[in-house]
């Protein structure tokens, strides 16, 4: 497994080496030892997939408390995924990462805690599998207006054409109207707090 940091380079690509055959492949999708090396001591409590039809738009998505870092990955199809930093003081708040996840490739993304994180369906179909480091929390859950100004995330439209989204999402702030965001001094390391 290769560990590529990104342009913000606590988010970082995963890029499996695959091996195959006559009869099919074989990759290692997660190594805790590696993780730990590369990225650092986090602990997955939990994993997700969804799945989502072309033009569709998830995102962007934080727990405001109990925040998770997510591994994502596609099952099937094609998406853009993109992460933001919301950890204010940060040299990179306000900022964006995006790549190109899909069942050919199989790379994967590591967004740590502190980032909201969205995904566009580039193909028919796409199904997303991903690993979080804290529980959902729904009392926490919080979403950024996917075409915030003020951040500029260059999407990867079908035929110029607005995303289909969720009402939560339809309604979500920007970073100028209210968006909560981690406030300075706020740890990343923070332990699950499985009884809220």
């Amino acid at each position: 497994m290769d560990f590529i940091p990104l342009e913000i380079p606590e988010v970082v690509l995963l890029v499996p080496k695959i091996f195959g055959d006559h009869r099919g492949f074989f990759l290692e999708t997660f190594r805790d030892n590696q993780f730990r090396q590369h990225i650092g001591n986090f602990d997955f409590v939990q994993d997700n997939h969804s799945g989502s039809s072309q033009g569709i738009l998830r995102g962007l998505h934080y727990q405001i408390k109990q925040a998770q870092g997510k591994l994502v990955r596609a099952a099937a199809g094609e998406f853009f995924d993109v992460a933001v930093d919301l950890r204010q003081g940060s040299p990179t708040f306000g900022k964006w990462v995006g790549t190109v996840l899909n069942a050919e490739n199989r790379h994967q993304l590591w967004i740590p805690p502190g980032f909201a994180h969205g995904l566009y369906v580039l193909s028919e179909w796409a199904e997303v599998l991903y690993k979080a480091t804290d529980y959902y929390a729904p009392e926490w859950d919080r979403s950024l207006r996917w075409d915030d100004p003020a951040i500029s995330i260059n999407w990867p439209l079908i035929n110029g054409h607005p995303p289909t989204l969720s009402q939560k999402d339809s309604d979500a702030p920007t970073l100028l109207n209210n968006a909560e965001t981690y406030p300075i001094g706020w740890s990343a390391k923070q332990p699950c707090e499985e009884t809220q």
